[in-house]
């Protein structure tokens, strides 16, 4: 069965159910509004014009300075600095202390906040503290600068996810999240491209070519985190680039698709410790942590990797192009399809396979040639995997506070993994670094025995709703299969509002 088939069979269903008969669904949006003018698929582009472009260039600078170090490290940056190889991993592993640290509240300040303010505030600042990198003449120093940089940008990537959550439907974030996360995979290729190109400023100004990394790509980002108070939109209710009426069809289209909270809702405390109780939250971060460890390891350390395996500092970084184009057209590929046939779950499972596989290659290779075909292979379980796990844990997170809350727990637990990753590839392992290939390989393990289980779990949870074992009371309905367990309510909208993902008729994307 297709899925508009499914969709329209499950809607039937629904719409039979004794609880949803007779009564009262969310009021309509915006009831005195006329929307028939308006052209949903035009708006959908309009849309899409305004926030993708924009938040890709800015998570692509944030992707390209958190992992700039990598590419440095090939132009001196540990003997200028006098440090060791353990001290240079620390200030990898710090990093991402701070990042995993800030990033829950900081999707809290997101929605108190407008984007527009919030995420050009974070953007500045991280700027402001890459372009410092490039000044510091210790291990104390570049420490800090690490310290800070995974503060302010801790707030991007959650937050823009959970942002993309809020103006799309379900079965059209994947597609939106996977571009917006190529943009790290295009960060790596054009990376490598900068790194060879600012390396030729070596001794300009009397700093090498490793700190004019850091500097030039820092003030990009200052530049941008400025201008970026112009050009992030707002929430759907709020955003100017849109007229009334069309606002009026975002948010309805939002609510039909079971976003029952898309008009706004008030900030409970209740909305947070749902998300902090929910297994699915705590699933969820073991499956994306099976691929953020090996996203960080590999990102960190590819041109180490291609370096080792016989080639000069230069074409190690071009070398990377092809790899991280390669994940780019894979990882829009797999969202585009994703979004269109469903089974989130079956996607990552065969993904995680492919990356399965990459790692083994390159555990046991020891021809240069096979090890660099395997980066691509290892490309398919890192990549693509996020955005579609994100769009996965969003889909199934109902509640606008509960859904900043449990993404932004998904992706700090995944991001903390990261420190993990910086002290895996080690440089007595060299060249062939089999414990740090040893050590990805537990993790894609890990993200596939989570996967089998959420899959497993939520298809069970919506079989039981679909036998009536979750129904609620509804006053003045009469439903043999609602317990009191389950809740009492005025009505249908009430039930939708206070329970959110929990409520009877919600139905979970497999």
């Amino acid at each position: 069965m297709s899925i508009p088939e499914e969709k329209a069979a499950q809607d039937i269903e629904r719409s039979s159910s004794p609880q949803l008969e007779g009564k009262a669904q969310v009021p309509l949006y915006n009831a005195h509004i006329d929307v028939s003018d308006i052209d949903e698929k035009k708006l959908i582009r309009k849309i899409d014009l305004a926030l993708i472009p924009w938040l890709s260039v800015l998570y692509l600078l944030s992707f390209l300075d958190r992992t700039s170090i990598g590419n440095a490290r090939l132009y001196g940056l540990e003997d200028d600095l006098n440090i060791t190889n353990t001290q240079y991993l620390l200030t990898l592993t710090i990093f991402f202390f701070s990042y995993a640290i800030f990033e829950v509240p900081s999707n809290v300040f997101l929605k108190r906040l407008r984007p527009s303010v919030w995420l050009s505030f974070l953007m500045l600042f991280w700027g402001v503290f890459m372009t410092l990198q490039g000044i510091v003449t210790n291990y104390r120093g570049l420490l800090a600068m690490r310290w800070f940089l995974g503060v302010f940008e801790a707030g991007l990537f959650p937050g823009v996810n959970y942002y993309l959550s809020c103006w799309y439907k379900r079965t059209e974030f994947g597609i939106r999240a996977a571009v917006f996360f190529s943009a790290a995979s295009i960060s790596g290729a054009f990376g490598g491209l900068l790194a060879a190109a600012i390396a030729k400023m070596d001794g300009v100004g009397g700093k090498p070519a490793w700190a004019w990394i850091f500097i030039l790509e820092g003030l990009a980002t200052v530049v941008a985190g400025a201008v970026s108070f112009w050009i992030i939109q707002d929430f759907p209710d709020e955003a100017k680039f849109l007229t009334e009426e069309e606002r009026t069809v975002v948010i309805r289209r939002l609510q039909g698709d079971d976003q029952f909270s898309a008009a706004g809702e008030k900030l409970k405390w209740k909305y947070i410790w749902s998300s902090l109780v929910d297994w699915k939250t705590w699933i969820g971060m073991l499956m994306y942590a099976g691929s953020v460890m090996p996203l960080y390891a590999f990102s960190l350390f590819l041109p180490t990797i291609i370096n080792q395996i016989g080639y000069s500092s230069t074409r190690a970084n071009l070398l990377t192009v092809p790899v991280y184009a390669f994940a780019c057209i894979i990882t829009c590929v797999v969202g585009f399809i994703a979004d269109r046939k469903g089974r989130r779950g079956r996607f990552n499972l065969g993904l995680f396979c492919l990356g399965l596989a990459g790692y083994i290659i390159l555990a046991v290779s020891r021809k240069p040639a096979l090890s660099y075909f395997a980066t691509f292979l290892a490309t398919c379980g890192i990549y693509p995997v996020i955005p579609n796990t994100i769009a996965w844990m969003s889909n199934n997170v109902e509640g606008s506070y509960k859904r900043s809350v449990s993404l932004g727990m998904v992706i700090s637990f995944g991001n903390i993994n990261g420190a993990v990753s910086s002290n895996v590839y080690r440089t007595k392992d060299k060249p062939w670094f089999t414990l740090g290939h040893g050590l990805v390989l537990m993790y894609i393990c890990f993200g596939i025995l989570a996967t089998g289980y959420y899959e497993w779990a939520v298809n069970r949870e919506n079989q039981k709703r679909a036998r009536g074992e979750r129904d609620e009371v509804i006053s003045g309905i009469d439903n043999p299969n609602s317990d009191e367990k389950n809740g009492v309510f005025e009505n249908v909208a009430e039930a939708k509002r206070e329970k959110g993902d929990l409520w009877s008729g919600y139905k979970y994307i497999l």
